[in-house]
């Protein structure tokens, strides 16, 4: 009893002293059952240490599967549980708030539960977050808020599912459909109206005890949320809307949430549901407006980048306000992102990555992100891919994305007409280097900021410490090996004062041998015979060569 004493005295957090308290009435579940059962327990014929064994194994068996049972209990939990948690929180329901839209939860989840039928929870969440895995524009990076402290959760540092957050952990998001209703046709969707697939729909009741289910159980640090189609867009939105409201005001969640914005929807919905979300994305869906009309009939590119406009406007006219007002609402405040099907339609490399600059520079996404096409539907507008997804095109268009934020490249350095797409083999930044060597090597101790982000091997974090390395001293290749510089791609285009780490020769083949060699850690020395570098060269009778008569007269 002291112990739990102590224990009380420094525990503030509410989900703490929630699961001491489960923790408490298991353990006097078990001291009960212990004594009650303990005679039904005894096998026949056992006594001494091998019956109390039996009794002990009996009851870990019964408290554990009493422990599923209140799990399940607790996330497929009833609407009564619902409204006595509402009440514990001080909120009334939510059709008595003003700030509801104007459809109201009642007719929204009406309509949910209509559509949606009566499936249990469990059942529409594995519907649900199977539709959801072809989507991947989900991420937090960026948003610094904190809670208030009268809530649950925060935003501080974090990530993204499956994903590292700023400070480096690997963090999960619960990513999930409103609905996978929809009513439009796109080619490439799984849940597309032409599709027999099974189909659901979430209430914004359940939208909200699952979230909060999962975050109490550290599962999650926050919610990604899209949806299908229903009716319209602008209905969507507001069901979408309700769920979120529910979820800031009545649930007091104030951790991560991304959202989803439908194009077609009312700029008013948008609006008052950036104000909920700490990030919004609109899908470009594929790079071209023509790639668009082949394979989604149903959009446009106007109605695409109309919402993209809005929130970007409303991002800046928040931060001019937050300048002004310390304590004004944030409008969208991690930023907006989008997303490209890859591999479905012909554009080049050269197209998708000019797309993609264009996105940063006139509309200031955070993130492009691309999306490998999968064929899930058999129509003969598809491309067949008997190679499976392009996985390593969409790798390399995501090393291209971050030359392009962080590196200061652009997308006519990288690629061009002549060379439309990616070199398999090689990264963007070796095959940009090893096309321009006449820049090579560079001495890392006299080089500026913009040109060592430009050397293969040498990130972001470690062009930043060379600098401020190299104010106290020379640098040498051991102290860039700490620094974090990659040697085995770098060696060939640095030099610390005058000299580079190995006898290397300046030439595009014989880097790119070297580099495409995964099992040597340094490159081949060249032979010395009397001080004198001896090199080979494979003959081959293919060669052009044009013997004349004055060179045969030489050699003569």
């Amino acid at each position: 009893m002291r112990r739990k004493n102590i224990c009380l005295i420094f525990i503030k957090n509410v989900d703490i002293i929630e699961h001491l308290f489960y923790y408490i009435s298991m353990e006097r579940e078990r001291e009960e059952l212990s004594e009650e059962k303990k005679t039904e327990y005894r096998t026949a014929g056992s006594t001494g240490e091998d019956a109390e064994e039996n009794v002990e194994s009996n009851i870990e068996e019964s408290i554990e599967e009493s422990i599923e049972e209140s799990i399940e209990g607790n996330i497929e939990g009833d609407a009564e549980e619902t409204a006595e948690r509402n009440a514990g929180y001080g909120c009334r329901e939510i059709e008595e708030r003003k700030e509801l839209p104007a459809a109201g939860p009642r007719s929204g989840e009406a309509l949910v539960k209509a559509e949606g039928g009566e499936l249990p929870v469990m059942e529409k969440l594995r519907i649900l977050t199977d539709a959801a895995k072809y989507d991947v524009a989900c991420t937090s990076s960026g948003v610094e808020r904190k809670g208030s402290g009268k809530g649950m959760g925060n935003t501080k540092l974090a990530g993204i599912c499956h994903s590292f957050s700023a400070d480096g952990r690997c963090i999960s998001l619960l990513k999930i459909l409103f609905t996978n209703y929809c009513i439009y046709d796109c080619k490439y969707c799984v849940n597309r109206i032409s599709n027999d697939v099974e189909r659901t729909a979430f209430t914004p009741e359940e939208i909200c005890s699952l979230t909060m289910n999962f975050y109490k159980r550290n599962y999650i640090e926050g919610l990604f949320l899209s949806s299908g189609i229903i009716k319209n867009p602008s209905y969507t939105m507001e069901l979408i809307y309700t769920a979120i409201w529910k979820l800031r005001n009545i649930y007091r969640f104030e951790g991560y949430i991304h959202v989803k914005a439908i194009p077609g929807a009312d700029a008013e919905i948008i609006y008052r549901l950036g104000l909920l979300a700490d990030r919004m994305s609109v899908n470009l869906e594929l790079p071209t407006a023509e790639g668009l009309r082949n394979l989604a009939p149903n959009k446009n590119r106007t109605t695409i980048l109309k919402p993209m406009r809005q929130i970007q406007n409303g991002i800046v006219s928040s931060k001019e306000e937050v300048a002004l007002y310390r304590h004004a609402p944030q409008f969208v405040p991690a930023g907006q992102s989008t997303q490209m099907i890859i591999g479905a339609t012909p554009e080049s490399d050269y197209q998708i990555v000019s797309v993609a600059e264009s996105l940063y520079q006139k509309f200031a996404l955070k993130r492009v992100f691309y999306s490998a096409f999968v064929r899930v539907n058999e129509d003969k507008s598809l491309p067949a891919l008997p190679g499976g997804p392009p996985l390593l095109r969409e790798h390399r268009l995501y090393q291209a994305d971050f030359l392009l934020r962080y590196y200061g490249f652009e997308a006519k350095e990288l690629l061009s007409e002549e060379r439309p797409n990616f070199n398999v083999l090689l990264d963007p930044k070796c095959d940009w280097a090893l096309r321009h060597l006449e820049l090579f090597p560079v001495e890392v101790n006299k080089a500026p900021y913009e040109v060592l982000l430009r050397v293969p091997g040498i990130g972001v974090k470690s062009a930043r410490r060379i600098v401020r390395g190299r104010r106290l001293s020379n640098l040498q290749f051991d102290d860039l090996k700490k620094i974090g510089v990659v040697l085995k791609r770098a060696l060939y285009f640095i030099c610390c004062n005058g000299k580079m780490m190995y006898r290397t020769k300046i030439e595009e083949d014989y880097i790119t041998r070297n580099l495409l060699d995964t099992d040597n850690k340094r490159p081949p020395q060249p032979d010395i015979i009397n001080g004198r570098e001896v090199t080979y060269k494979q003959l081959s009778l293919f060669d052009d060569v044009t013997w004349t008569r004055k060179k045969l007269a030489d050699i003569r």
